[in-house]
């Protein structure tokens, strides 16, 4: 069985091209959006340091000790001097802390502060407002749509 994509090699690249030119569109906006909301979370820090606090508090479970440097290196695909350099930022301002592990007292996990957690969800809840202003506008069908095509793009680019 032929997919209607498939069926017409010239339509399904340029519906290939338009997406890929509409991710891109996304992207830029998305690394302007993520200075934007490192700075509502403090001042000092950049793009780079808010996906650390971001996956971070992501890969805290709900009162967990924290996460391992190592594990918010590889699920944000760098590496690991990279991520130490922005810890060493983000602990210097005050925003994240070491721990030890509950499970291994030679190890440190990380975790926001309490003034990092305040910062971090003030800007959530700001940012999530400003989504729900956006979205609100969309019927539920398209919601529920783009969630689940996001879900299987993420996980195909996994």
């Amino acid at each position: 069985m032929s997919s209607p994509v498939t069926d017409r090699p010239e339509q399904s690249e340029q519906l290939v091209a338009d997406i890929e030119q509409e991710l891109s569109a996304l992207f830029r906006r998305s690394r302007s959006a993520s200075l934007r909301l490192a700075r509502r979370v403090h001042p000092d820090i950049d793009a780079a340091g808010y996906a650390l606090i971001s996956q971070i508090e992501l890969g805290t479970p709900s009162g967990g000790a924290g996460v391992r440097a190592s594990d918010v290196a590889q699920a944000l695909g760098l590496d690991k001097s990279t991520v130490s350099r922005g810890i060493t930022q983000l602990e210097s301002l005050g925003l994240i802390e070491r721990v030890g592990d509950p499970d291994d007292g030679r190890a440190r996990l990380l975790r926001l502060t309490a003034t990092g957690a305040e910062s971090f969800g003030a800007m959530r809840a700001q940012r999530q407002t400003e989504f729900r202003a956006i979205l609100d506008r969309w019927n539920p069908t398209d919601l529920a749509d783009l969630g689940r095509l996001l879900a299987r793009l993420n996980d195909d680019l996994g």
